[in-house]
C-alpha cells in the first residue's frame, strides 16, 4: 500500500493538480474583459507590472496593509496558520526523501523540532480561525460547508502527521490516514477554494494592475489600497 501511495497515486496526483491548476489559470485569464473587469490598459505595461507587485506584497507581508493592521489577531492567526501549511510539508526531511526518490528534486530541510513547533502553532492557528468563523456573525454567516471541508481537509495531513512523528496510536493507520490525506490535499487544488493559492496571485495582480493605472496608482506615489 505504502509503495502504491508514495508511487503511481502520489503521480496521479500531482498530475491532476498540475494540469488543474495552469487549466483554471488559463480560464481566469482568458475570462477578464477590459470592459467589465479592472484589468489594467496594455498601453502602460511598466506601472500595470508595479502596482501588480505592490498589490501581492501588501498581502503576504504580515501587517503591510490596512486589512492586515485592523485585526491584528486575525493576522497572526492567518499568517502562522499558512506558514505551517507550506513550510512544515515543502521542508520536512521525510517528504523530501520522497520527492527526492520519485521525482529527482531536492532542497534544504527543516528540523523535526522546528517541524514539530510550526505543526501545534499551525494546528492552534486552525482551531482559531474555526472558532472565529463560528462567534463572529459576520464571519458566520459568509462560512458555508465548502469552507470547513477545506479546513478539516487542509489539517488532517498535519493531525495525522504528528501522531505518525510520535508514534501515537496505532502507526500504519495513521501513516495511511496521513499520506491519503495529503493526497487528497494535492488533488483538490484546482477544485476548491485551495485554488487560491494560485489564484490569489492572479486576482491581487489584477487588482493591483487597475489600481496602479486607472485608479490614481500613476498619479499619486502613495496610494490606499
Amino acid at each position: 500500500m505504502y509503495e502504491l501511495l508514495t508511487g503511481p497515486i502520489l503521480w496521479l496526483a500531482f498530475a491532476i493538480a498540475v494540469i488543474g491548476l495552469i487549466t483554471r489559470t488559463v480560464f481566469y485569464i482568458k475570462g477578464l474583459n477590459w470592459k467589465l473587469d479592472r484589468v489594467a490598459y496594455s498601453a502602460h505595461p511598466a506601472a500595470g507590472a508595479k502596482g501588480a507587485l505592490r498589490s501581492i506584497l501588501a498581502f503576504i507581508i504580515p501587517f503591510a496593509n490596512h486589512s492586515w493592521r485592523a485585526k491584528p489577531g486575525f493576522t497572526i492567526m492567518f499568517f502562522v496558520f499558512h506558514i505551517g501549511l507550506l513550510g512544515v510539508p515543502l521542508l520536512l526531511e521525510g517528504h523530501a526523501v520522497i520527492l527526492n526518490e520519485r521525482f529527482g528534486i531536492s532542497w534544504p530541510t527543516m528540523s523535526m523540532a522546528a517541524a514539530d513547533f510550526l505543526t501545534v502553532a499551525m494546528l492552534v492557528a486552525a482551531a482559531g480561525i474555526a472558532i472565529r468563523r463560528l462567534i463572529l456573525p459576520e464571519v458566520r454567516i459568509l462560512t458555508d460547508a465548502k469552507d470547513w471541508f477545506v479546513l478539516i481537509i487542509s489539517i488532517a495531513p498535519f493531525v495525522s502527521g504528528y501522531l505518525v512523528v510520535h508514534e501515537l496510536g496505532n502507526y500504519d493507520f495513521w501513516l495511511t490516514a496521513h499520506i491519503i490525506s495529503g493526497l487528497a490535499w494535492i488533488a483538490l487544488l484546482p477544485f476548491t477554494k485551495l485554488f487560491h493559492a494560485v489564484g490569489f496571485f492572479w486576482s491581487r495582480a489584477q487588482l493591483g494592475m487597475d489600481f496602479g493605472i486607472k485608479r490614481g496608482g500613476m498619479k499619486y506615489k502613495s496610494f490606499d489600497w
